[in-house]
């Protein structure tokens, strides 16, 4: 079971200064292209090498561009064994511009 974030509440927490680390695990050019500030590129296929960057005492949010490849992140990092609070962001970026900013561009 994964759990959720609505690109609305994300946005929100981050306002009220929640202490939420945001990890992008979409690729490099999409990051290029378009990327929600503050979050930290990390492709999928690097995820399990560079899991000592995530800090499982912080809250973490994933993210790619519609909520696929972050679920599959958050597979991968439990399996690993990461045991901080993971949460996909529902709709991924597409959603952040939607519902958020719409200056970020879609793709």
């Amino acid at each position: 079971m994964i759990e959720e974030i609505s690109a609305t509440n994300l946005k929100a927490r981050l306002d009220a200064g929640d202490d939420i680390q945001l990890i992008d695990v979409r690729q490099p050019a999409e990051y290029a292209f378009a990327k929600i500030n503050g979050a930290k590129l990390i492709p999928l296929g690097d995820v399990l090498r560079r899991i000592g960057e995530i800090d499982p005492a912080r809250e973490t949010v994933i993210h790619c561009k519609m909520g696929g490849r972050s679920a599959k992140a958050i597979e991968m990092l439990k399996q690993a064994g990461f045991t901080g609070e993971l949460k996909n962001l529902k709709g991924g970026i597409t959603a952040w511009s939607n519902e958020v900013d719409p200056k970020v561009p879609k793709y």
